[in-house]
């Protein structure tokens, strides 16, 4: 039995919760949650800050008494384990909840699905969201996912390209326009760290930080490859393979990195399979030579949820190579 469509309005509201706490939760996911009771909203909430109660506490405890036989509505799988909070899964089942709707399971291998099996045991209906809903719950945390189930950081590579595929116009300093511009900002802003290439740091002396847009904080700035970097660089060799330098980076708590190098660094990333979006902003230029998108790759790739946005003058192209 899916949720009803009542309950996937609820479930957009859980999602417009969780949003508030976007940048105050690391490394934990941003969740909401609702109890609902005849029809009625009583208690929400969502996670505000790691160390604090989880969104199902917070609703619950908003809800007091009239949780008891009520439906509660999350974003993500309550958890059944005791981190720096305990259990959600047993206050749950303490405070009488009756049945659960989720918009998505815990993608931690070592636990997901644990927190649905004991609210069944316990005599919950248990609920999983399908479809568009879902997908929204999935790309709201998409970094943290990957991290978290994968152990490395979510890589999504950004790409600004002329009409006939080029990624360099002849004589012009920028591609994209400024809007599309100012958009790469808010993007670093909104990443652990940002990376290009060596041959990007020698063509371009790139600085990779976020630049007047509201910034939490500054990504790490990378270049991958092969030193030195020249001495007025700042930014941060990482020189070893790939894959072992995005395990690295997911220890040390990168969840996301923007990739912004050119076509051999990117060629490279997509070759091991690790690229997980790509958002390539189409100019109004034909430019008729230069470098392309990529260099020869061994195998087509299918992309899903293809969407495009206009961005001023440019066309953005968002898809996915690893749906979250």
């Amino acid at each position: 039995m899916s949720p009803s469509p009542g309950e996937e309005k609820l479930l957009e509201r859980a999602l417009e919760l969780a949003e508030r706490g976007r940048g105050q939760t690391r490394p934990n996911p941003i969740v909401g949650a609702l109890v609902v009771k005849d029809g009625a909203v009583v208690g929400e909430g969502w996670h505000e800050r790691a160390g604090g109660a989880h969104a199902e506490v917070v609703a619950l405890e908003q809800a007091g008494e009239r949780a008891r036989g009520a439906t509660l509505i999350v974003t993500l799988e309550p958890c059944c384990f005791t981190g720096l909070t305990g259990p959600c899964c047993e206050r749950i089942i303490e405070d009488g909840i009756a049945r659960l709707v989720v918009a998505a399971e815990d993608p931690n291998p070592k636990v997901s699905g644990r927190g649905l099996a004991r609210l069944r045991e316990a005599g919950l209906v248990v609920e999983l969201a399908e479809g568009e809903i879902a997908y929204k719950a999935r790309r709201q945390n998409e970094a943290w996912r990957t991290w978290i189930a994968t152990g490395r950081p979510f890589v999504t590579y950004k790409v600004a390209a002329t009409l006939d595929g080029r990624v360099t116009l002849p004589d012009s300093r920028w591609l994209s326009g400024e809007a599309s511009r100012r958009l790469v900002h808010e993007l670093r802003a909104s990443s652990d760290a940002v990376a290009v290439g060596m041959g990007t740091v020698l063509a371009d002396s790139p600085r990779l930080d976020a630049r007047d847009v509201a910034a939490r904080r500054q990504p790490r700035r990378l270049a991958f490859g092969k030193g030195p970097l020249p001495k007025e660089s700042e930014l941060e060799l990482r020189s070893g393979p790939i894959a072992e330098e995005l395990a690295a980076l997911a220890r040390e708590g990168v969840q996301s990195l923007l990739l912004e190098g050119g076509p051999t660094l990117a060629t490279a990333f997509v070759e091991a399979d690790l690229v997980d979006k790509l958002l390539v902003f189409v100019t109004p230029h034909l430019a008729g030579t230069g470098p392309k998108l990529f260099g020869e790759l061994t195998h087509p790739l299918r992309l899903s949820r293809v969407s495009t946005e206009p961005i001023g003058e440019d066309v953005l192209i968002s898809a996915y190579i690893h749906e979250p």
